[in-house]
């Protein structure tokens, strides 16, 4: 089963703007691409393919939202 990327504008106005398990990029499917692993008031810990360590960045940066869905092909 293949799995689908939503993209949505993110909302910085939102109490929990990600979650834990959320990918984050700048524009929508464009690179690069941050997984949240984890959560800070203002900043997520993300990690990425290129990177051995997560690393905490500011929310701010970001402004799309995405979570992986299985899709039915």
């Amino acid at each position: 089963m293949a799995s689908v990327v939503d993209w949505a504008l993110l909302d910085h106005t939102a109490k929990e703007p990600v979650q834990v398990g959320d990918m984050v990029s700048t524009e929508p499917g464009g690179m690069p691409i941050y997984r949240v692993v984890g959560l800070e008031p203002g900043r997520a810990l993300l990690e990425d393919e290129q990177h051995a360590a997560p690393r905490a960045m500011p929310l701010a940066a970001f402004r799309w939202r995405g979570a992986v869905h299985a899709a039915d092909f």
